[in-house]
């Protein structure tokens, strides 16, 4: 994993409880872990935008009394600076308007008390794997970056995780807020990985990503004689102010129109809501075509304005 740090993953966590600050000490009790605490969002924010310290990841607690997590997490992924940081939200507000309302705000995941310390560490792991995946890819392009611009079009083949996260790191070096970028279409074309060549369904990521098992099974099937010559394929084009991704796999496809939109029915699994994040956060325009095994996303080459969740 990459750290900011160097040797740590640096989180900063927000509760205005120390009885809560204490036990999510606890839960997270890791070498790897630097644990920053503060009891209110106000100053949370202000050190976090008014100082050069880094941070990985947001444990942020949304009721709080001045300013709320929901207004934080707000103003946070409204800065380009901080809006690729994972937030993950915890409260005891349970109501799939309240949870809805948090994850259209940006939030990675939102846990509800009480909750087990496995569920913790599960999501917070998940969250900080998706985010070294991301550094890497893009650290691993960034000196070929000049030469890519003047690229029209290219295509690109790929099969791995390991090469579809490159590819994320590559292509979205070639836009605005490149490490957002990233984040979308290291969903797309890790999708047309596990979900479209793979047939992997939604419960059975839900249940491997629980189990800490998602990159094992998807090294299992790669092998498998099925699936072993099963490729997928990016393409980028450059367009009159935008870039252009357009991502094909060899599946049967899926229900995309249902991963659209935030759903009450899966806030609470470890996957599911990346496709909404990717068409919301991301992307100034995701289009899935026919049965779900193509897909377009579009970047404005100019400030974009942002589709709405």
């Amino acid at each position: 994993m990459s750290m900011s740090n160097g040797d740590k993953w640096r989180l900063m966590v927000v509760d205005d409880e120390f009885v809560n600050l204490e036990i999510i000490r606890e839960f997270l009790d890791d070498t790897r872990h630097e644990l920053h605490c503060e009891t209110s969002a106000k100053r949370a924010l202000e050190r976090l935008m008014g100082s050069d310290e880094a941070f990985d990841l947001i444990i942020l607690d949304r009721m709080m009394p001045g300013m709320d997590g929901i207004e934080m997490l707000r103003l946070v992924k409204a800065n380009p600076r901080f809006r690729h940081i994972p937030v993950i939200m915890q409260t005891a507000a349970a109501s799939p308007d309240q949870v809805l309302e948090g994850i259209k705000a940006g939030a990675y995941y939102y846990l509800t008390k009480p909750y087990l310390p496995e569920t913790l560490r599960a999501i917070v792991r998940s969250a900080l794997d998706d985010l070294a995946w991301r550094r890497q890819a893009i650290r691993a392009v960034h000196a070929q970056v000049e030469s890519l611009h003047l690229m029209e079009r290219a295509e690109f083949r790929f099969r791995t995780l390991e090469q579809a996260m490159g590819l994320s790191g590559l292509l979205a070096s070639l836009c605005p807020a490149p490490e957002m970028v990233a984040m979308g279409l290291s969903e797309l074309l890790v999708n047309a990985v596990e979900h479209g060549n793979l047939a992997i369904d939604y419960g059975e990521k839900s249940r491997l990503k629980r189990e800490d098992q998602w990159e094992n099974e998807i090294a299992r099937r790669l092998e498998m004689p099925e699936y072993r010559e099963r490729q997928a394929t990016v393409i980028v084009e450059r367009q009159p102010g935008q870039r252009v991704f357009s991502v094909v796999d060899q599946g049967e496809g899926f229900d995309w129109a249902a991963f659209l939109e935030f759903s009450p029915s899966r806030v609470f699994d470890p996957n599911g809501r990346g496709i909404a994040m990717a068409r919301g956060l991301c992307f100034d325009r995701l289009e899935y075509q026919g049965k779900g095994n193509r897909v377009t996303a579009t970047v404005a080459m100019n400030p974009p304005v942002r589709q709405s969740l």
